[in-house]
């Protein structure tokens, strides 16, 4: 009978223990993306380049403020 319940609670806990690692991990990169977006000044520099314009560098930070709004109004919705 011992065994029984020793082998119950080694099955719930690792079950609660990877639910806890995958919510803590989501958590960490949602962060990580939101300080760090994958675009950065030099690849908005780039893509407006691209399209045949020269951007001044307050265009680059108008469009990397639009981003990292919009990447935030996104989340807020998710919630």
């Amino acid at each position: 009978m011992n065994i029984v319940i020793v082998v119950i609670i080694a099955i719930v806990a690792l079950l609660a223990g990877t639910a806890l690692g995958v919510w803590i991990s989501q958590r960490q990169t949602k962060k990580i993306l939101m300080e760090n977006p994958p675009l950065n000044e030099d690849a908005v520099r780039m893509m407006m380049s691209s399209m045949g314009r020269k951007p001044s560098e307050t265009q680059v930070q108008q469009v990397l403020r639009q981003i990292r709004q919009s990447a935030k109004q996104a989340e807020k919705k998710k919630k």
